[in-house]
């Protein structure tokens, strides 16, 4: 009778433990990368975890606004993905709380907040994506320099990102910054002409890709990750680099302050900057090039990179004066005609 009722108490208590193990709730967290790229690195996070992540996708620009809005009551967990500028102003807004996962040393300083406030899970550069067939009609070779966007070919035949909502063109607009010494009037100037020739500018950071290589567009300035996507899949594009520079945002995750599941949070962060994450990029044809150094470009994104004058964005400069650039960018380029 004993034992009978030892092993009832035993099955009791395991029982008991599974059933908080399943009553828990899941992470819940908001993916600035999109879905495509995001649900693989989170489908690994739970194989290795047996923690469930919850995630709705948004630009870097609606995913600030909404955890800046959310800051006395989170609705998150945790912030993942996207340029680190978008990290560094949601700093100033107090949303953040620092966290340094094991892999936080072994990370190269530009790859993290001293405090950790966030930390580095990837680095994308950006290029010059254009329509191979447009550049042979228009007997052109691909631009290779800022001022080759502004030929009068390119005319209504440009999509690149809007800076209210996305990321990427926050990234493009600092970079034309870096190129002209952070010369604002020069700067501006540039992106004003550059307006003339711009057909839309796109929600997301990769929602001109498509068009390009189509042909419904003649080319754009995205991210790598999505250039290379756009290749993947077939479409006759060809991707280069100005030699004057162009901008490389790292890309981050952060704890959110008031979280409601710190620990599971804790494990995401730890995961996501391990190498145990960045080694899957490379496997599901991600095209970031990882933030740790203990893995390895993939060969063919190293091989794209080769040579390229890339400028890594400085987070502080960028994440200081974000709000300020894009709402001048709004009001002296936006409208431009």
């Amino acid at each position: 009778m004993k034992k009978a009722v030892g092993a009832l108490a035993a099955v009791a208590g395991l029982l008991g433990w599974l059933g908080v193990a399943q009553a828990a709730e899941p992470l819940n967290v908001y993916s600035i990368w999109p879905e495509n790229y995001a649900r693989p690195m989170f489908e690994e996070f739970e194989k290795a975890s047996g923690i469930k992540v919850n995630f709705l996708r948004f630009s870097s620009g609606e995913a600030l606004a909404r955890v800046i809005a959310e800051k006395g009551n989170p609705r998150i967990d945790v912030l993942f993905g996207g340029p680190v500028e978008t990290f560094a102003a949601g700093i100033k807004e107090g949303i953040f709380e620092p966290y340094k996962s094991p892999s936080f040393d072994r990370l190269p300083a530009r790859f993290k907040h001293a405090d950790g406030q966030w930390t580095a899970i990837a680095d994308d550069p950006l290029v010059f994506m254009t329509n191979t067939a447009f550049l042979k009609a228009h007997n052109l070779q691909p631009p290779t320099s800022w001022d080759d966007l502004l030929n009068p070919a390119y005319k209504n035949m440009l999509q690149m990102a809007d800076a209210r909502t996305s990321g990427t063109a926050v990234t493009r607009i600092f970079s034309v910054l870096e190129v002209n010494k952070r010369d604002e009037d020069k700067a501006f100037a540039y992106l004003k002409k550059l307006r003339q020739n711009v057909q839309v500018y796109t929600k997301s950071g990769g929602g001109g890709t498509l068009p390009v290589g189509l042909g419904q567009a003649g080319g754009g300035i995205f991210f790598i990750v999505d250039a290379l996507e756009t290749r993947e899949k077939g479409y006759d594009v060809t991707i280069s680099f100005p030699k004057e520079g162009i901008g490389s945002a790292a890309e981050a995750i952060a704890l959110i302050k008031g979280a409601k599941h710190p620990a599971e949070a804790k494990k995401l962060i730890d995961f996501a900057t391990s190498a145990a994450m960045q080694s899957k990029l490379s496997q599901h044809k991600i095209g970031f090039v990882p933030a740790t150094p203990d893995v390895k470009t993939d060969p063919a994104v190293a091989a794209v990179l080769k040579g390229a004058n890339i400028i890594p964005i400085d987070d502080a400069y960028a994440g200081a004066n974000r709000k300020r650039i894009v709402d001048k960018w709004v009001k002296e380029v936006l409208p431009a005609q």
